[in-house]
């Protein structure tokens, strides 16, 4: 690769199996690249640093890529480190997708997408993960870009226009490229693949709207125990509850007949989430899905278990007190630590909450500057979500399952390859050999 000079001394670029060839430059998404940085002159000493080239792959052992912009040809992702003989079909991925899509009620963007997946490797014709990585394509078909013409030259206000630029010196205009939610695509369609090995092994992941604006499920109304997909999906707003769903959904019509948007609340659980999971001290469980999470768009806050309100509490009333339960199992009380601790889950259930702001395109004039620095006046065109809550309910749970699957594969692999030697530690569960025939 060319050298590059910066002030007075010489960069130098160097990737692992990176040549000349327009080819080999595409692998800089999946390797890290060491730089090394060497004073004009001869002098011998060199000093080098290890940078990873992209944030667009998340996992270690379950991986996940991500591509594509809102506006252009279409969006998918690979997973690379999948089991094999997972049964999956497109038609599992597309119940997650046809939860996630745009145009899907009133509340949602107009934007009319039917979000069609194709499974294009990976996986056999009998329906089965052949441990190859899986590529997954969404074609864009309802592209208007004309509706961003203002926004190509002056900025939205707390949107990522202007960092892209201030990061890129060049962006995506139409849609927001890979700001936009339909980046987020790849995540729930890898998602629906990690949540069908989590089902295989028993583990559920389900999220729901718990707040929009000022509507809140009063604590305690859902009942995490019992809480099914169908009661998340009964209404457009995915609220369990009816009596507030229509209330967020009245909240949501107000603010969009007036241009404007409104933020919430998604929260997310996980049951049956073996212990173990979580490896100390810097991947701790809490902190994977904290990162999980926040990388979604618009995402402003994560809190699990007790969360902020736990700092009210003294020791003696926030500690979860053990006991065992009738299977000789060690339990706790009460779950104000949400299934972690110290950064390993205990076999409760995982509870988290993920706050969201008002999305940020809205049809309200609203003053900014533009590209050249000058100030102006913009009213924003395009076809946006009044409140993103309900369409993330199912990003949110598709990041989670990511999550617990590299958890899982991690637990597997360090503390299973011996026999275990404590009877207080528990094997992942197993799954009954495929037939293929």
């Amino acid at each position: 690769m060319a050298v590059s000079s910066i002030g007075a001394s010489k960069l130098l670029v160097k990737a692992g199996g990176i040549g000349s060839q327009p080819s080999d430059l595409r692998r800089l998404s999946l390797s890290p690249v060491q730089i090394s940085v060497r004073p004009r002159g001869h002098a011998p000493a060199r000093r080098s640093v290890e940078v990873h080239a992209s944030g667009n792959v998340f996992g270690t052992n379950f991986q996940v890529s991500t591509f594509g912009e809102s506006h252009g040809g279409g969006v998918g992702c690979t997973i690379s480190g999948c089991p094999p003989n997972v049964p999956i079909s497109e038609a599992d991925i597309q119940f997650e997708l046809d939860r996630r899509r745009p145009g899907q009620s009133r509340i949602t963007t107009p934007r009319k997408e039917t979000d069609t997946c194709t499974i294009q490797s990976g996986v056999s014709d009998k329906g089965l993960t052949l441990g190859s990585p899986i590529h997954i394509f969404v074609p864009n078909t309802d592209q208007r870009g004309k509706d961003y013409s203002e926004m190509a030259l002056a900025y939205r206000p707390s949107h990522a226009d202007a960092t892209y630029d201030f990061k890129y010196g060049i962006r995506a205009v139409q849609g927001g490229g890979r700001s936009s939610a339909r980046e987020t695509i790849g995540r729930v369609a890898a998602g629906a693949v990690a949540k069908k090995i989590l089902k295989m092994l028993g583990t559920e992941v389900l999220a729901y709207v718990s707040q929009v604006h000022k509507v809140a499920l009063p604590d305690g109304i859902v009942d995490h125990e019992t809480l099914t997909m169908e009661q998340i999906e009964s209404n457009i707003v995915r609220c369990p509850d009816p009596e507030y769903a229509q209330k967020m959904i009245e909240a949501i019509d107000a603010v969009r007949v007036r241009g404007d948007s409104i933020g919430g609340i998604v929260t997310c659980i996980a049951r049956n989430v073996p212990r173990g999971l979580g490896q100390p001290v810097f991947d701790k469980l809490e902190a994977e899905l904290a990162k999980a999470m926040l990388s979604l768009p618009a995402t402003k806050g994560f809190e699990f278990g007790s969360g902020f309100a736990g700092t009210f509490l003294m020791g003696s009333e926030h500690n979860d007190e053990f006991y065992v339960d009738g299977n000789g199992k060690i339990r706790t009380k009460t779950n104000r630590s949400g299934g972690i601790q110290g950064g390993i889950s205990n076999g409760e259930i995982i509870n988290m909450r993920i706050a969201f702001k008002p999305t940020a395109t809205i049809g309200k004039k609203q003053q900014t500057v533009t590209r050249d620095r000058e100030e102006t006046e913009l009213i924003a065109r395009g076809r946006h979500d009044p409140c993103v809550v309900p369409r993330a309910v199912p990003m949110a749970e598709a990041m989670a399952a990511l999550v617990l699957v590299n958890q899982l594969m991690a637990q597997k692999a360090q503390n299973e390859l011996l026999p275990l030697t404590s009877p207080l530690q528990e094997p992942i569960p197993t799954v009954a050999p495929l037939n293929h025939v």
